[in-house]
């Protein structure tokens, strides 16, 4: 399910709200109860599972942490 952002434009409260997309948007600010809420813009994301996933990294002991190349997910 997306996870929408939304900004007050009377107040600037901004907030996450997770959604369908066939849910209507959001209007109502939570915290000045004005029906000014915008959806804004945001870069998609999404996590790809693997054998090779950064949670089998390892990241204790006398091995180095994950981004130095210590398993295959971190080169």
């Amino acid at each position: 399910m997306p996870i929408y952002e939304y900004r007050c434009e009377s107040c600037g409260h901004q907030l996450e709200a997770m959604q369908k997309m066939s849910d209507p948007v959001l209007t109502e600010c939570p915290e000045c109860k004005a029906a000014q809420l915008k959806k804004l813009m945001s870069a998609g994301g999404f996590r790809m599972k693997s054998s090779s996933s950064a949670a089998a990294c390892p990241v204790a002991g006398d091995m180095p942490a994950c981004g130095a190349g210590a398993c295959p997910a971190c080169e």
